[in-house]
């Protein structure tokens, strides 16, 4: 497995596409989905590739002058518990550091809603992020936003 910085704007939107469209329990919405793809062209970019198959990608974008926020990722679900989506954190969390952000954030479905999505919790509490507040009809109240963040 190797995780490598992407930076050709056509590349990260035809990777997003093919890892957000087999990932259709998270990110079943077409339009939020094609926003993503979008808007992945202008990001902090990594991406891991089994041999030359991307298997999972990871983004940034800004969200204030201190502040970053993982705008999106994805891993393959056969690769799901091989430890990626760790590696991939890893690198886009030194990335963060470099470019000189005081925070870190992701947003994501409150805990206790799906069962997907309380994996996708679990995974960030591990990887060190912290509660920071719930939205509960920033998106809608079948998916009420879960705001975490961590100093780096």
């Amino acid at each position: 497995m190797e995780i490598k910085e992407v930076s050709a704007a056509g590349e990260k939107q035809k990777i997003t596409r093919e890892i957000l469209e087999a990932l259709p329990e998270w990110f079943e919405v077409e339009e939020s989905r094609e926003d993503y793809i979008e808007k992945s062209a202008d990001l902090i970019y990594y991406a891991a590739f089994d041999d030359d198959k991307p298997v999972g990608f990871i983004c940034l974008k800004e969200t204030g002058k201190d502040t970053t926020e993982i705008c999106v990722m994805g891993v393959l679900k056969d690769y799901h518990r091989h430890g990626i989506g760790r590696l991939l954190f890893d690198e886009i969390k030194k990335a963060a550091i470099r470019e000189g952000y005081s925070f870190l954030q992701v947003k994501t479905v409150q805990m206790g809603m799906y069962d997907d999505y309380d994996a996708t919790n679990r995974f960030y509490l591990s990887v060190g992020f912290k509660e920071f507040e719930v939205f509960p009809t920033l998106w809608d109240e079948a998916n009420p936003c879960q705001v975490y963040v961590m100093a780096l």
